[in-house]
């Protein structure tokens, strides 16, 4: 009975594995507002076989913790994608003021709901809200945004590590190290802005880093004394 008892867990455990993977998928990371572009866009895909779900999509303003409406519409704002198909999500900007010589960062928020069968029995429904960062990008901005990692300065002060970005990009990290020991949730650097963390204990020797393109790869190694 004990084996069968574990069988029946296990089983339970993979179902529920099973459908927290399942649901709507986006077609990036981030996104990209070329400032001399009209709109950007990003896709989403229903993979599934049989269950189509309700999409909502929304941008909100990052500076302000989304308490303020962003200049910026996603279009179709509210559609039913059905299993196997995918559509396009269109975000225009309606206006708004942007400093011209760096960059804006927003949140894209698209929201999945899966449609219920009519029945008469209890029903758990989960909505998945993803949520992906929006850079607008001003067109007369200098440099490459692809090589903006490879100008961050780091400096030490006892067990603080400090990064300073002169350049007009964000700079979003995979991965920040002292030496052999890694920096937790490295998180993003602004443009023309600087980043401070806790170095681990006992940690020494050289900073090295690794940032997240445009497109969600990962950089090449770069590294500074300290």
């Amino acid at each position: 009975m004990h084996w069968l008892k574990s069988v029946c867990i296990a089983s339970c455990l993979l179902g529920i594995a099973h459908t927290s993977w399942a649901g709507v998928v986006v077609g990036g990371t981030r996104v990209v507002y070329d400032g001399s572009k009209k709109e950007a866009s990003i896709s989403v895909m229903n993979p599934e076989k049989t269950t189509p779900y309700l999409i909502q999509s929304w941008v909100e303003d990052a500076s302000a913790g989304g308490a303020q409406k962003a200049p910026f519409i996603m279009t179709p704002p509210l559609f039913r994608l059905d299993a196997g198909q995918e559509n396009v999500l269109r975000i225009i900007r309606t206006g708004g003021t942007f400093v011209e010589n760096k960059e804006s960062v927003f949140w894209v928020n698209i929201k999945s709901i899966p449609a219920s069968e009519k029945s008469d029995a209890n029903q758990l429904q989960i909505s998945v809200k993803t949520r992906i960062k929006l850079f607008y990008r001003p067109a007369s901005l200098s440099g490459s945004a692809s090589d903006a990692y490879k100008s961050l300065k780091f400096s030490r002060s006892g067990n603080q590590l400090q990064v300073n970005n002169p350049t007009p990009y964000h700079v979003s990290f995979y991965r920040v190290s002292v030496g052999k020991d890694e920096i937790s949730n490295a998180g993003m650097v602004a443009p023309q802005s600087s980043l401070t963390w806790t170095i681990p204990a006992g940690a020494s020797g050289a900073a090295s880093w690794q940032a997240i393109n445009d497109f969600g790869g990962i950089s090449a190694d770069a590294s500074a004394p300290l």
